[in-house]
């Protein structure tokens, strides 16, 4: 309790009282300010660090990486755990920071028995992009291989940073898919 106040330098909201004898830590600002600024420095370099690896985002620059990379969230797959599944409408871009993704494609009646392998993607690689640019169902189910870990963006976020160039880029891959 009490992060409010020290996050936006504002007075106490409430007063909390204690039911019965207890140990409280106490944080001074200073020091909350500073542990939240090294976190969030440590996050925006990771994820800046991956960024630069993605084929699409690499004319963009580290102005416009940070930003994408502040719009990004952390997700991590276990082997075997769907991403995405094909049909379904999708509002999240995703790109592989580490481990393994695989795409498949079912039969137009879904079933598992007649799914073919398309794509394999690794670090530096993005999928999903297809829906958030066509608004069509997605047109492949990705499950990880192994522990994947991935960054993910929503459409609001893609459709405010990505500009104009990356979206061409995007729309010439899709056009080459299956």
């Amino acid at each position: 309790f009490g992060e409010l106040a020290l996050m936006y330098n504002a007075k106490r909201a409430a007063t909390i009282e204690a039911s019965g004898s207890g140990v409280v830590w106490a944080l001074d600002r200073v020091t909350f300010r500073h542990i939240i600024t090294i976190s969030s420095k440590k996050r925006v370099k990771v994820s800046e660090d991956s960024l630069e690896k993605v084929d699409i985002l690499k004319s963009l620059s580290k102005t416009d990486r940070a930003k994408v990379a502040d719009a990004l969230t952390s997700i991590e797959y276990k082997d075997g755990e769907t991403v995405i599944s094909q049909g379904e409408y999708g509002a999240t871009m995703y790109i592989v920071e580490e481990g393994e993704a695989v795409a498949s494609i079912s039969d137009s009646k879904g079933k598992a028995a007649n799914k073919r392998e398309v794509n394999r993607h690794g670090p530096g690689d993005y999928f999903g992009e297809r829906a958030l640019i066509t608004n069509e169902p997605r047109a492949a189910s990705v499950v990880a291989s192994g522990v994947l870990k991935v960054w993910s963006i929503d459409r609001a976020a893609f459709e405010r940073l990505l500009g104009s160039d990356i979206k061409k880029k995007m729309n010439q891959r899709i056009s080459t898919y299956q």
